[in-house]
C-alpha cells in the first residue's frame, strides 16, 4: 500500500497527469515562439541581428538567473515560485501580443520582455527537477513520457505558429503563448503535493551560503561535473553551430520545405527516443545514454556530406533518438541520485553549465563557416560527436554510475557505488 504523501506508482495518477499536461502545453507554446518572433520582427522591418538579439535576451537571462532560481526553490515553496513565474509570463506575452497586434514594435521593448521571460524561466526550471519525483515514483518512466510530449510539442509548435501567423498575425501567436502559461499555472496550482523532503527554514542560512553549498555539492559529484564539462565542449563545437549551419546548407540547396521535413524527422526521432527510454531500464543509465549519443554523429555528417534529403531525414531521426534516450537517462540520474534538499540548486548549476556555451557556439558558427566552409564544420561536428560519446564513456564515475529506484534521501553520498557486486541504492526521500 502506498504511504500517505508518497508519489503514485502509476503514471496515470492525478498529480502526474496534471504536471505532464502543464509541461506539454507550455513546451508547445515555447516551440511557437521563435517562428512568431522571427516573422513578426521581419514584418516590421528588422533583420537577423534583431531576431538574434531578441532570442539571446531570453537565453542569457535564463542562464544567468537559473542558479538563483535553484536557491529560491530550495528555500521557499517551489510550486508557488513556479506558478508565479508562469503568471508573470502570462502578462509579458499578453503585452507582446498587444505590441504586435497594434503594430507598435520597438526592438528594445521586445528584448526587455525577453529578458523578463528569461528570468522567469530561470526561476521556474530548477523546480522541475524536484517536482518529477514528487508526482511519480517511476522517475525514468515519467521523464520518458515528458520528453516524448516535449518532442512532439517541438514538432507541432512551428507548424501551429505558422498557421496562426498566416490566419491572424504574430500577435495572435503571442496571445496563444500567454494562454499556454496560464494553463501551466493552473495545472501546477491543482497539484496535491506533500511537503518536499529535506526542506529547511529560510532563516537558517543566507543566500550566499546556499549558493556556496550548492556549488560544493555539485563539485562533490564527479559524474555530474564531468558531464557538464564535456557538454560545454559539445555546445561550442556541435550543438551551437548545428542550427545556423544546417539551415544555411539545406535551405539554399533543397528549399525550406526540405529543411522543415528534416526538423520534423529530428522531432519524431526524439519522441521515439523518449518512448524507448520508457521500456529500456539499464542499471548503468549514463553508460547507456552515452552509447546512444553515438547516433547523433550522423546528422551533422549527413548535411556536411550533402546527402539526399531522405538520408538527411534518417540521420536527423537518429540524432533525435540518441538525444532523447540520453536526456531521459540524464534527467533520471540527476533526480534520483541527488538528495531532495539540494536538488534544485544542483539542477540549476547543471542547467547553467549546459547553457553557458550555447551562445558561444552560435556566435562562432559564422566565422568558422567563412574560414573553413560550413560543410567542413559540420563534418568536424560529426567526428567530435563521436569523441563526446567516447569522452563520457572514458570517465569511470559516469560509465559506472548505478541506477537507483527512488530519489536519494537526506543523507547525500558524494560518489555512488560502482562495484559490480553492489546493489543500487534505494533510499526513501
Amino acid at each position: 500500500m502506498t504511504p500517505p504523501g508518497a508519489p503514485a506508482a502509476s503514471l496515470r495518477s492525478r498529480n502526474f497527469v496534471l504536471f505532464f499536461t502543464g509541461r506539454a502545453v507550455a513546451k508547445l507554446g515555447d516551440a511557437m515562439l521563435p517562428l512568431a518572433l522571427s516573422a513578426g520582427l521581419i514584418q516590421h522591418g528588422h533583420g537577423p541581428g534583431a531576431i538574434g538579439a531578441a532570442l539571446a535576451s531570453l537565453t542569457v537571462c535564463l542562464a544567468g538567473f537559473v542558479i538563483f532560481g535553484g536557491v529560491f526553490c530550495d528555500r521557499f515553496n517551489t510550486r508557488a515560485l513556479m506558478i508565479g513565474s508562469d503568471l508573470v509570463r502570462v502578462v509579458t506575452q499578453a503585452v507582446m501580443a498587444a505590441l504586435f497586434l497594434s503594430g507598435h514594435v520597438v526592438l528594445w521593448q521586445v528584448c526587455a520582455i525577453g529578458a523578463v521571460n528569461g528570468i522567469c524561466a530561470g526561476l521556474f526550471q530548477p523546480g522541475v527537477a524536484s517536482t518529477v519525483p514528487r508526482v511519480a515514483a517511476d522517475v525514468q518512466g515519467a521523464n520518458g513520457l515528458i520528453r516524448t510530449a516535449e518532442s512532439l510539442a517541438m514538432l507541432l509548435g512551428p507548424a501551429l505558429a505558422g498557421a496562426l501567423v498566416g490566419a491572424f498575425s504574430p500577435g495572435g501567436v503571442f496571445a496563444a503563448h500567454a494562454g499556454t502559461y496560464l494553463l501551466s499555472a493552473l495545472c501546477l496550482a491543482l497539484l496535491r503535493l506533500p511537503p518536499a523532503a529535506g526542506c529547511r527554514p529560510a532563516e537558517r542560512t543566507g543566500y550566499r551560503a546556499d549558493l556556496v553549498e550548492g556549488w560544493r555539492e555539485f563539485r562533490a559529484r564527479t559524474w555530474m561535473w564531468s558531464v557538464i564539462l564535456i557538454w560545454m565542449v559539445y555546445m561550442v563545437t556541435v550543438s551551437g553551430p548545428l542550427v545556423p549551419l544546417t539551415a544555411s546548407e539545406i535551405i539554399p540547396a533543397d528549399g525550406p520545405g526540405v529543411y522543415g521535413l528534416v526538423n520534423s524527422a529530428l522531432g519524431g526521432g526524439t519522441a521515439l527516443g523518449g518512448l524507448l527510454a520508457l521500456r529500456f531500464r539499464p542499471v548503468l543509465q549514463l553508460r547507456a545514454g552515452s552509447i546512444a549519443l553515438l547516433g547523433c554523429c550522423c546528422y551533422p555528417a549527413a548535411v556536411g556530406l550533402g546527402l539526399p534529403p531522405a538520408a538527411m531525414m534518417a540521420a536527423a531521426a537518429m540524432w533525435g533518438v540518441g538525444g532523447g534516450i540520453w536526456s531521459v537517462m540524464w534527467a533520471t540520474s540527476v533526480q534520483t541520485q541527488v538528495p531532495g534538499q539540494i536538488l534544485n540548486r544542483i539542477h540549476a548549476y547543471e542547467v547553467a553549465g549546459s547553457l553557458a556555451m550555447m551562445p558561444v557556439g552560435q556566435a562562432l558558427a559564422g566565422p568558422a563557416a567563412q574560414l573553413l566552409g560550413g560543410r567542413t564544420v559540420l563534418l568536424a561536428g560529426g567526428v567530435i560527436m563521436v569523441g563526446i560519446s567516447a569522452a563520457l564513456l572514458s570517465v569511470p564515475a559516469i560509465r559506472d554510475l548505478r541506477a537507483v529506484t527512488t530519489r536519494a534521501g537526506a543523507a547525500p553520498s558524494t560518489e555512488p557505488s560502482t562495484g559490480r557486486g553492489d546493489h543500487a541504492r534505494d533510499i526513501s526521500a
